[in-house]
């Protein structure tokens, strides 16, 4: 056989033109006929055909039918080939340009009729054109705001930087030619545009996508919301005659998906609609929800199925990422038209975050208050007492008991169990707490929010799930009973007190198995100007701090 040649006693020869070639070569044996493929780069495959070729013209019993196919592949270097025993065998190859190529066309074929999108519907007045620079610096610094609320911008498109759009001083300077949401505006009594709602109105309603990274209770999800339901009313097509809702919403939690659907009834506009998708809800009512037709779905991931949209945010991106929710996110984007804009908010700015955003935004402007280090609100007032395992139960009853008529404290627990026990405890010693996390049905975590937001009850013990969009202004205290698993957690639970420019004051209890945060925690304290002395110079913690900044 011809191609008995090509292969050599044992394989020898075919592992010498792979060696030369630096390609893979399959042969797949038949009688008389054989099918030959080759692997590598193209200059590699075009090498190894002439080879092959050249050895079966020296074949005596030389067949012009033979069939020598070059199969687009990745390069082999560095691949050891001549141990690869199976290139002889029988066995279907992956054809991996054919893949791309299919996957591309499918891809195209997708998206070819996507009904128009609009993306700009930003109307700069009068007053905002004319800001001078002078101006513009002075309404981005403390002047105008509170400490550490300055407003710093960028534009992350590579290449030639577009220019920042001027902030906006007054509503009416955002909204002036939408008078359905300047008269939602007024119903709620704001006196004027948040730090990060000032400056992210006009990037979002030009339709840049945006990262919107400010301190918890500042405003972000109106940052959004505002700007979206302008985008969803003035498309070219009609509301009833687009395929599917034309706003998405993600969020890390259950709460915080329930949240932002209350600001969307709130603030709602042209009759939009909106469903709230949640995991452990009525699965088959929230189906028939979005079935019947909806603008605005607000949904944690893990619920979230197959759904086409026009617009695309990412709520507390930080928390879906350290809850494992990536892969979900990923395979909603299949789903989402790839012309969406994209907003991506959270109150902190870790690396994780970043590398989402550079993932899942195109050429995206960037507006952070404050500072993009980690810091907690700076209206809190943080207090630090170092303890033991043993003595938690004893300082939070004698807290717990000293309350007064008009304190509301979310105690913050690491475990279900802790919260479950806690509760117990305290109810059983007459006081009066809700409990959230995990473990409880919805049906009776709804409850125990709505008796602690209505002040039914002024002690609510949960797990984390309440650090993120627990919006409850009225918070006076949070007592940390058990420190967080990371700092970026305990600067979002400080954060649920001292909101909507009141001020509130947290408690953390500190024990040896918690020295590890003792430097970071310090950090921390410093940038909200917090007294940092006595816990500095607290026995042994002191100590670990002080040996920590000098290394």
């Amino acid at each position: 056989m011809w191609w008995a040649r090509i292969l050599g006693r044992g394989g020898s020869k075919i592992r010498e033109i792979q060696n030369t070639t630096n390609t893979r070569i399959q042969v797949i044996k038949g009688n008389p006929e054989a099918e030959i493929k080759i692997f590598g780069n193209k200059a590699m495959q075009t090498k190894a055909k002439t080879v092959i070729d050249n050895v079966v013209k020296k074949q005596q019993n030389y067949i012009p039918g033979h069939r020598v196919d070059i199969i687009a592949f990745q390069p082999t270097v560095g691949t050891d080939t001549s141990a690869n025993e199976s290139v002889t065998d029988d066995q279907p190859l992956i054809d991996w340009d054919q893949i791309r190529e299919d996957a591309l066309k499918w891809e195209k074929k997708k998206w070819a009729d996507l009904p128009p999108i609009k993306k700009n519907f930003y109307i700069e007045s009068a007053t905002t054109s004319s800001m001078s620079q002078v101006q513009i610096d002075n309404w981005r610094v403390s002047l105008c705001w509170k400490e550490n609320f300055n407003i710093t911008c960028d534009d992350l498109k590579d290449g030639e930087k577009r220019p920042i759009p001027n902030p906006i001083c007054k509503f009416e300077d955002a909204f002036q030619s939408y008078p359905e949401v300047m008269e939602n505006i007024k119903k709620a009594g704001f006196q004027k545009p948040t730090p990060i709602q000032s400056q992210a109105w006009p990037i979002v309603l030009q339709g840049i996508d945006l990262i919107g990274v400010a301190q918890t209770g500042t405003g972000k999800t109106l940052s959004y919301l505002m700007p979206g339901f302008i985008h969803l009313d003035s498309q070219p097509l009609a509301r009833e005659q687009r395929n599917g809702p034309g706003m998405l919403v993600l969020t890390p939690t259950r709460e915080l998906a329930l949240q932002v659907e209350a600001e969307c009834s709130k603030y709602s506009y042209g009759d939009l609609k909106s469903v709230c998708v949640y995991g452990g809800g009525d699965r088959d009512g929230q189906i028939q929800d979005v079935s019947k037709g909806v603008d605005i779905i607000i949904a944690t991931p893990g619920r979230l199925n197959d759904l086409q949209m026009n617009n695309f945010v990412l709520d507390e991106a930080d928390k879906m990422l350290d809850m494992g929710f990536e892969p979900q996110i990923m395979k909603i984007l299949l789903d989402v038209r790839p012309d969406r804009q994209t907003i991506m908010t959270s109150a902190t700015w870790p690396y994780a975050v970043r590398r989402l955003a550079q993932s899942y935004l195109k050429e995206p402007m960037i507006v952070y208050v404050g500072t993009l280090d980690l810091v907690a609100v700076s209206t809190v007032k943080q207090n630090i007492i170092i303890t033991t395992e043993e003595e938690k139960r004893t300082h939070i009853q004698t807290f717990l008991e000293n309350m007064s008529p008009k304190d509301k404290v979310i105690v913050f627990v690491s475990r279900k169990a802790v919260a479950d026990h806690l509760s117990s405890d305290l109810i059983l010693r007459h006081i009066s707490v809700e409990s959230l996390h995990g473990n409880r049905e919805q049906s009776d975590r709804e409850k125990a929010l709505e008796n602690f937001k209505t002040g039914k009850v002024r002690i609510l013990i949960a797990t984390d799930l309440a650090s993120r969009g627990l919006d409850v202004h009225d918070i006076t205290h949070v007592y940390n009973y058990d420190f967080p698993r990371n700092i970026e957690e305990y600067v979002h639970r400080v954060g649920r007190t001292g909101r909507a420019g009141r001020t509130g004051m947290s408690i953390t209890l500190i024990t040896r198995n918690d020295w590890r945060v003792a430097t970071e925690l310090i950090n921390i304290l410093e940038r909200a100007n917090q007294k940092i002395q006595d816990f500095i110079q607290s026995g042994i913690v002191g100590t670990y701090i002080n040996m920590k900044r000098l290394d």
